[in-house]
């Protein structure tokens, strides 16, 4: 499916943020009364932020959990929370939710895909898939297929919060599941490709049906995420300094979440889609370069600021979701 004349440049529009721009400062003046969120994720770390801000401006808001105490205890006192069971490792998990929430016959407005694991030790799931990649890309792909009808009866903006990390790898055709050696670096760099490819190919199918989505960068910050990664491991990246204090260049949690809160309601996104975003804006293209992987160690220096050309080639794309459809049994588009 072509849609070439509706392709939006992957540059960015001039949004008037930037990199310290809070949840706040984005949701100015907004009042989303009477739209239904759903936020993967939306119990900690910037999921939680996100929640919290998509409320604050009147919206309500689906946090699917796999831990649903823990979920309950982040969102108490939120208002128009609601929390249900869900876990990204188990399709039957992902089917019994979407199939619980199409029940509702409630339309979606909003999805953000803000749940991920990184950089995890080798972890498998389901019939022997890589975790990071099932986690963050697979359980993802199948909930929005099978959220679909609610999606199109709202004419949702997908927002997938990938990383700079995309630039560690591309899709391993030859080996997506790291059958032949585990490098937990390239593993993520893998997921976090598949979240900014699923975007283009999914904005490409659903903009007819008014369904936009996009991916983003949400910038570095400390929260849980960076769990399994060593002490060792943040100081040679330069996350902190010997006496473990955190680099002044992390945002806030408030500023991480800002660009996927961004991406989620701007005005100034009407239209548009199937692009990647860093800094409440449109991120430029970055040239191809070193994966930043050096012997299964984080060579932090080799990222850059913008999207690299592995991860927005629609061909690429296309080619992972057809991947993604074998894999899972799903695919709202099969004709």
């Amino acid at each position: 499916m072509t849609h070439s004349a509706q392709h939006t440049p992957q540059h960015a529009i001039g949004s008037g943020f930037g990199a310290h721009s809070t949840t706040t400062d984005v949701l100015a003046g907004a009042d989303l009364t009477g739209r239904l969120a759903l936020v993967t994720g939306g119990y900690s770390g910037l999921g939680l932020e996100t929640t919290r801000a998509l409320a604050g401006a009147g919206a309500r808001v689906v946090v699917p959990a796999r831990r649903l105490d823990v979920a309950r205890a982040a969102v108490a006192g939120l208002p128009g929370v609601e929390v249900d069971a869900l876990d990204l490792a188990d399709l039957d998990s992902v089917r019994a939710f979407a199939d619980r929430f199409l029940a509702t016959g409630r339309a979606l407005d909003i999805l953000v895909n803000s749940a991920g694991v990184m950089a995890c030790p080798e972890t498998r799931v389901g019939p022997g898939w890589e975790a990071q990649f099932a986690t963050n890309h697979l359980g993802h792909y199948a909930l929005v297929n099978r959220l679909w009808p609610a999606l199109a009866a709202g004419g949702a903006r997908v927002v997938s919060v990938s990383s700079r990390g995309h630039q560690l790898s591309a899709i391993r055709w030859d080996d997506p599941h790291f059958t032949r050696g585990y490098d937990k670096w390239q593993a993520y760099g893998q997921a976090k490709t598949a979240n900014v490819l699923f975007a283009v190919h999914l904005d490409a199918l659903g903009r007819d049906a008014g369904v936009r989505a996009f991916s983003l960068h949400p910038g570095e910050i400390n929260t849980a995420l960076v769990r399994h990664v060593s002490d060792e491991e943040r100081v040679a990246a330069g996350w902190v300094d010997e006496q473990g204090n955190w680099s002044l260049d992390f945002k806030t949690p408030e500023q991480g979440a800002a660009t996927q809160v961004w991406a989620a309601t701007s005005p100034r996104l009407a239209g548009l889609g199937g692009v990647y975003c860093e800094d409440c804006d449109l991120a430029e293209p970055a040239a191809p370069g070193a994966n930043g992987v050096v012997g299964g160690e984080l060579d932090h220096d080799a990222l850059t600021p913008g999207v690299r050309p592995h991860a927005t080639d629609p061909e690429q794309a296309a080619r992972l979701w057809a991947l993604s459809a074998e894999l899972t049994g799903v695919d709202a588009f099969a004709a």
